[in-house]
């Protein structure tokens, strides 16, 4: 299964368990029905998945736990909250950095339409026509300032 094909049955779990409670409950509501959902669909699930920092060396258990992960190697944060913000999306990458993954998604339940509350977050992402643009549009910007 294709990371593409992953998160398309994840989020379709995701949107079977919103149609079916709506917004307003807490996350652990969320996250059980949503594992009973994946595990339904055939899909390799851990729950509340120990993820140790690993430094000088030494594995150390700092008590971050990833929500929900999925056939080893896509993490899912659960939300109940107004809106999906900075701190989350860094919680996620911290995760992903720590498993050693790529792929993570932020499922908000707390919204009137689920889709309005999924976020992709990708660890390592190497676009090199992006990073030319970038570089291209930089160059630009810096050679149109005046010189003093």
């Amino acid at each position: 299964m294709t990371d593409y094909e992953l998160t398309q049955t994840v989020i379709g779990c995701a949107m079977k368990v919103h149609t079916a409670l709506g917004p307003g409950l807490l996350e652990s509501a969320y996250q059980e029905c949503l594992c009973f959902e994946l595990l339904s669909s055939g899909l390799y699930v851990e729950k509340e998945k120990r993820m140790p920092l690993t430094y000088s060396e030494v594995k150390l258990d700092c008590g971050y736990r990833v929500d929900i992960m999925v056939e080893r190697r896509l993490i899912l944060e659960i939300k109940a909250v107004e809106a999906i913000n900075d701190v989350h999306l860094a919680q996620v990458l911290t995760y992903l950095k720590l498993a050693d993954l790529r792929l993570g998604l932020i499922l908000n339940f707390h919204v009137l339409h689920l889709r309005d509350g999924i976020r992709r977050v990708v660890n390592r992402y190497d676009d090199s026509a992006s990073s030319a643009k970038t570089s291209a549009s930089s160059a630009v910007n810096l050679s149109s300032q005046k010189k003093p």
